[in-house]
């Protein structure tokens, strides 16, 4: 059973799109707008600019890249701050939870939703600024699945090979204490769930098109379309629901938000954050999704990383004023 969290904050450290500008479609979300969440920096003492005292630099505005990480904060009286993915590259991590100010030495739980270079490249240099900005003896946790695969690629003409995710001894170099499960378990006082393997239940949410995996034994390429390996993250926030945080959602959205469901013990479902992996979807797959997604009545829906326009465009229409868009640099409070 989860413990019902009073309020949360997602602090978006990596993300595929930035806008500093636009505020939130949602009332039941805040972000700041018009540039605001923007950290300022103090001029100098002698510097005379009309009664100015700060400055927005551009410097401290956070870049997109391809991929996600987020810092989920609980508010109230207890406390707990949780890393979900670390996005593609450690100096993009490393660039932004600077410019963030973000406070990466409170963090006491890391969880890798899967196997992809775009989320677990910047994992070690994450694991090591944390540690070393906390004065912690053992390092931190990182949540990891056990069939960590050699290497992951894209079937083309010829198979294309991804970049090697970490491995275990580099992650463990870097600071890490792995924590290997493929089964659902909950983390710090039971504020969150790590989910276990999802059931592929849907017929039209067949994975990740032309996906391989190296056989590092054979030598040779395997299909894996499914990244069977992905899991999610939710927690529950009281008076509202389930809040379901997911990297790619290769599983597809709907079988990760129905088996969130089931094991969320028959809360409903409020909010969804992360990457949709719709981007490349066909439209009939984009329709049976969003059919399928509205009987499960979600309040808010974060959608970055690999969700895609097209299917933002149909939330907005089909799903009014439930669309928030996921910015890199941004801060939501639900």
């Amino acid at each position: 059973m989860l413990t019902e969290i009073d309020q949360l904050e997602v602090h978006v450290i990596v993300n595929d799109e930035l806008d500093p500008i636009s505020p939130s479609p949602n009332p039941a979300v805040q972000v700041a707008s018009r540039f605001m969440g923007i950290p300022l920096s103090p001029l100098d003492s002698d510097t005379e600019r009309g009664g100015a005292e700060m400055e927005m630099r551009m410097d401290n505005i956070c870049c997109a890249a391809h991929g996600i990480s987020l810092l989920i904060a609980t508010k109230g009286d207890q406390k707990h701050y949780f890393l979900f993915d670390a996005g593609p590259e450690g100096d993009v991590w490393e660039r932004n939870s600077s410019r963030l100010r973000a406070q990466i030495g409170q963090i006491e739980h890391v969880a890798l939703s899967h196997y992809h270079r775009d989320h677990s490249g910047g994992l070690t240099r994450a694991i090591e600024l944390i540690n070393k900005n906390v004065d912690k003896e053992k390092g931190v946790v990182v949540d990891v699945h056990p069939d960590r695969p050699a290497y992951r690629g894209v079937q083309a003409d010829r198979p294309i090979s991804l970049e090697a995710d970490p491995s275990f001894d580099e992650l463990e170099a870097a600071g890490a204490i792995l924590l290997k499960s493929d089964q659902p378990h909950t983390a710090l006082d039971d504020f969150f769930l790590v989910s276990g393997e999802m059931p592929r239940e849907t017929t039209y949410e067949d994975g990740i098109y032309g996906g391989l995996r190296f056989n590092d034994a054979t030598k040779q390429w395997e299909d894996d379309t499914l990244i069977m390996e992905e899991r999610y993250f939710m927690c529950n926030l009281k008076g509202k629901g389930l809040v379901v945080f997911t990297g790619c959602g290769h599983a597809g959205i709907v079988n990760t938000c129905r088996d969130a469901i089931k094991l969320g013990s028959g809360s409903p479902l409020y909010c969804v954050v992360g990457g949709y992996h719709l981007a490349d979807a066909d439209e009939a797959k984009l329709n049976a999704t969003m059919a399928d997604l509205k009987k499960l009545e979600p309040k808010v829906l974060l959608a970055g990383h690999c969700t895609g326009w097209r299917f933002k465009c149909l939330i907005a229409r089909d799903l009014p004023g439930c669309l928030v868009p996921c910015f890199s640099g941004s801060k939501y409070t639900l």
